[in-house]
């Protein structure tokens, strides 16, 4: 690039920092885009990992207190103008918006300051949640409002994008671009067995069969499901063991449910774990029982980590998990399926390591990095 040739300016804005998987969308493209071509700097609420790890790669970061996940009018109408603010005083090339209720807002107030392209990613859809009628009828309508006042909408899986085929009016402007992944340091089997083993402060023998979900702890990844069929194979099973990487405002009513089937020192909720990705190798096999999902990096990562999966069969899941060639697919909602589907892995370690190797192959192939970074600076750069 010339010296004298003006680098283009992106504002990536995302509700909360914690790490679930829309973070972490928005932290590799931030740190993936060449510092040559582009300004980056990222808006957020919260002050929690995602922050921290933008500024340990020198990514510059915007915080805004009012930017809340859940609805709040007066703290809304405050984030809209701040949001205007910045925009109005930063002057990006680009505003790229992430997570739903943030970018119906920094869509209108972008559009208000005039910034010239307005990209959403859509990484999976609010109405698409257990939720009542009513409710979802007027998220279905916002998030179309969001796309209509977008330039652009990034679709992370087919389904995702399937899911807005009859909007009127914006067919076009809505592409798929899937989440990419770079292969990581995984540790060792035999220590990270030992770490989480010690963390879990129990008695299990080396010979255990542990079932894992790295997973926020919330109604949409059908958590409730899994322990339930985790209960009824238990007792048939004593060195089953299944461990649950992941914090959320769910941890409570898990807890409550463990407790109603008696699973303590059988399933292991341990909160936060920081990098949870490189224990993966402590598992046998990897769990995602979830009601709504986009396109899990979860999935990717358990299969770099050559792990054989069981996964529902909703949003994007079965763009990566094809069934019987590179996991197991189980209906939504049904312990009984999640059951069955486990006690068969359990039982043919053969079939268990062909899955595992097949993802990982197919996750290679077919989900990298580059091509997402590569895709999606497309959309930034061209008129």
């Amino acid at each position: 690039m010339a010296q004298n040739q003006r680098r283009t300016k992106i504002l990536f804005v995302i509700t909360k920092s914690n790490f679930g998987g829309a973070q972490k969308y928005v932290f590799d493209l931030a740190t993936g885009l060449s510092r040559n071509e582009f300004e980056v700097a990222v808006i957020l609420g919260g002050k929690g990992i995602l922050t921290d790890n933008l500024r340990n790669a020198n990514i510059r970061t915007i915080g805004v207190p009012t930017l809340l996940r859940d609805v709040s009018p007066i703290k809304d109408i405050k984030s809209f103008f701040v949001l205007w603010k910045l925009f109005r005083d930063e002057r990006p090339d680009v505003v790229h918006l992430n997570s739903a209720k943030v970018s119906g807002l920094g869509a209108l107030a972008a559009r208000f300051a005039g910034v010239s392209k307005i990209i959403f990613t859509a990484h999976g859809w609010a109405f698409n949640e257990e939720r009542s009628t009513p409710e979802r009828l007027v998220i279905k309508f916002l998030s179309w409002i969001t796309v209509l006042l977008s330039h652009k909408t990034i679709a992370v899986s087919e389904a995702v994008k399937n899911d807005t085929r009859k909007w009127p009016f914006v067919r076009e402007k809505i592409i798929t671009i899937k989440n990419g992944i770079n292969e990581s340091e995984l540790s060792p089997r035999i220590l990270a067995r030992e770490h989480l083993f010690a963390q879990a402060g129990a008695p299990i023998s080396h010979d255990a069969f542990v079932i894992g979900t790295i997973a926020e702890l919330h109604k949409n990844k059908g958590l409730s499901y899994a322990i339930e069929a985790f209960a009824k194979l238990s007792k048939e099973n004593p060195t089953l063991y299944y461990f649950i990487l992941g914090e959320g405002e769910g941890k409570e009513s898990l807890s409550s449910l463990l407790s109603l089937y008696g699973l303590q020192g059988r399933v292991f909720l341990f909160g936060f774990v920081k990098d949870a990705a490189r224990f993966l190798p402590a598992f046998d096999l990897f769990l995602l029982p979830s009601v709504k999902e986009g396109l899990p990096y979860v999935l990717l990562e358990a299969g770099l980590a050559r792990l054989p999966v069981i996964a529902t069969k909703i949003g994007g899941i079965p763009e990566i998990i094809e069934n019987k060639k590179t996991g197991l697919l189980v209906p939504p909602r049904e312990p009984d399926a999640i059951l069955e589907s486990i006690k068969l892995l359990k039982n043919d370690s053969n079939l268990a390591k062909h899955f595992g190797e097949s993802l990982r192959e197919r996750v290679l192939t077919e989900f990298s990095l580059g091509r997402t970074i590569r895709d999606t600076m497309v959309l930034y750069t061209k008129d």
